[in-house]
């Protein structure tokens, strides 16, 4: 049985881990969270510790190690900004890290994680969910062999309220912005599917949207991020407060469904020894992080929901 501590018990996303966790037949043994609206611990692992100041988390993690019980790793859900120091912290106990998207801000981020890795012989796992997703393993068979260069748009319009940007999710510093926090899975998803990135444009970025195009390796792709309901399409407005559009070659991509198991689907991959290491996250990491500087451009691509709102 695998046995897990978890940094950012509080967390949005959290949950997904603790479900995973339990579904693969791990254990719990110790959270942390300056929060304590924890109560969700109690669905799936109620005997567990729970600590709100992060060095007694660390004491208590220490003293399980010297006491013979062993953590194997170390799930994190912290804001974006600290993941690389909680890494950090995982494999300089002893245990492995399984870390939420982004794994770190910055790329060259990557390489001291590589070195602590080296050092410690322990191993970071990325959950890069979309990449276990059905439909995005299909469309990458699809394309993988393709001899012609595809044209791709991507349009994610998810409504936030005021909360956000009273949150460290609005403030870019320990986000990322829009285009890291909301968007570095779908660019992992194209850098998976079409190959590796040539050209990153930024077209747009702002608080509340991004815009850009990437030249891959078999397709160019026109994407377009969005926070603002004022984004939505004329014909969901009202109606819902996401959405999401994947085309190629003007063909809609269907994945709406199949979401819900897909952190489960991810543990057991990293059970397996199959994780998504830091080779397979730098791709993603090195399109954000290059956008966040990246002179702004307006070129003849612009994505269509993008030059709507410029002239909004």
């Amino acid at each position: 049985m695998k046995t897990y501590g978890l940094i950012g018990a509080a967390g949005y996303i959290a949950p997904r881990h603790m479900r995973a966790m339990a579904d693969t037949g791990g254990k719990l043994l110790a959270a942390y969270d300056p929060n304590d609206s924890v109560g969700i611990m109690d669905s799936h692992f109620p005997d567990a510790d729970f600590f709100k100041e992060f060095e007694l988390f660390d004491r208590h993690v220490d003293l399980l190690k010297r006491g013979g019980t062993k953590i194997d790793s170390i799930a994190i859900c912290s804001p974006n900004h600290l993941h690389d120091a909680h890494c950090r912290f995982a494999l300089r106990a002893g245990a492995d890290a399984i870390c939420e998207k982004p794994l770190v801000l910055n790329s060259p981020d990557i390489d001291g994680l590589a070195e602590i890795e080296r050092d410690t012989g322990r191993r970071i796992s990325t959950i890069l969910q979309l990449r276990l997703h059905p439909a995005i393993i299909a469309l990458r068979e699809r394309f993988a062999k393709s001899n012609k260069r595809h044209k791709v748009d991507l349009t994610y319009i998810t409504s936030r309220g005021r909360w956000y940007y009273a949150s460290w999710k609005g403030n870019d510093a320990k986000s990322g912005g829009v285009a890291t926090n909301i968007g570095v899975h779908f660019f992992d998803m194209l850098s998976f599917v079409f190959g590796p990135v040539s050209r990153n444009e930024a077209h747009l970025r702002e608080e509340e949207r991004a815009a850009g195009a990437l030249e891959c390796e078999r397709a160019d792709v026109s994407w377009f991020l969005s926070l603002d309901r004022n984004d939505l399409p004329e014909s969901v407005k009202g109606k819902k407060t996401t959405f999401r559009s994947i085309t190629v070659d003007g063909e809609e991509v269907e994945f709406s469904e199949g979401f819900t198991d897909l952190h489960t689907r991810s543990y057991e991959e990293i059970v397996a020894g199959r994780g998504f290491g830091l080779d397979e996250v730098r791709p993603s990491i090195d399109i954000v992080s290059t956008f966040r500087t990246a002179p702004i451009v307006r070129s003849n691509g612009l994505h269509a929901f993008a030059q709507r709102a410029i002239h909004r």
